[in-house]
């Protein structure tokens, strides 16, 4: 389907790293879909921005293997706590300790990522000037409250 049409979203999904080591599934829709383009994300990204992808925790569960975490305080203070494989070091998920009872997925670990569809940008103000965004999405300079 065109990215600008109607998706229909999967109740159950799965994903995993590239080498096959850590595999997870999520037995729930996706609560929020957005990209955010703070430094961080783009760091742990190595690109433009971060295409998240949010859960429920209680939907969340690891299938196969145990991914390795990095901590990182936030802007606002809080933990945010980054998922990847030790193994090929692909990004994951994150938990924003902020954010209690999320678990938040990096859209392209999902084995079908086509229907990803972002309902906004944030951190926009860290954007690159490269970086080239949908104009039709709301977009917010930080965290929108």
């Amino acid at each position: 389907m065109n990215w600008r049409g109607k998706i229909t979203l999967p109740e159950q999904f799965s994903g995993g790293c590239s080498c096959g080591a850590v595999r997870y599934k999520s037995e729930g829709v996706a609560r929020y879909m957005g990209n955010c383009h703070c430094r961080d994300c783009q760091q742990a990204t190595g690109s433009a921005y971060f295409p998240a992808v949010l859960v429920k925790q209680t939907d969340f569960r690891l299938e196969k293997g145990e991914p390795k975490w990095f901590e990182r305080q936030a802007d606002r203070g809080h933990a945010m706590l980054r998922g990847f494989c030790s193994e090929c070091g692909s990004p994951l998920f994150l938990i924003n300790k902020a954010s209690e009872g999320a678990m938040i997925l990096f859209a392209g670990s999902l084995d079908d990522p086509s229907w990803y569809q972002p309902s906004r940008d944030i951190y926009v103000k860290s954007a690159q000037p490269w970086d080239q965004m949908d104009p039709s999405l709301p977009t917010a300079d930080g965290m929108p409250a």
